[in-house]
């Protein structure tokens, strides 16, 4: 019995499978979070200065950004978040 996915890419197995750009989104959010974490670290920011930073009234919303597996996140928490750090969202479809 040949196998018919011998040869193709693990891209087009997800695409066959359905679910391309659900994880394509996860992984996304995944590298988005752990940017954030990494910039955040290198300028020595704790989440309560963030959070200050982002002008935004609690934690839970730095920390659903902060959660590589909450996908929920929107533009407008990025673009706070990108701004609090000194850098500038940029988000084109390609």
């Amino acid at each position: 019995m040949k196998n018919k996915h011998i040869g193709s890419s693990f891209e087009d197995w997800l695409k066959e499978e359905g679910i391309f750009e659900e994880v394509e989104a996860a992984a996304t959010k995944h590298v988005i979070a752990w940017q954030i974490r990494q910039i955040m670290k290198k300028k020595k920011l704790t989440k309560t200065e963030m959070t200050k930073r982002m002008k935004i009234k609690n934690r839970n919303q730095l920390d659903r950004l902060l959660d590589p597996k909450n996908e929920s996140v929107t533009l407008l928490t990025l673009a706070k978040a990108a701004t609090a750090l000194g850098k500038k969202l940029q988000i084109k479809l390609i």
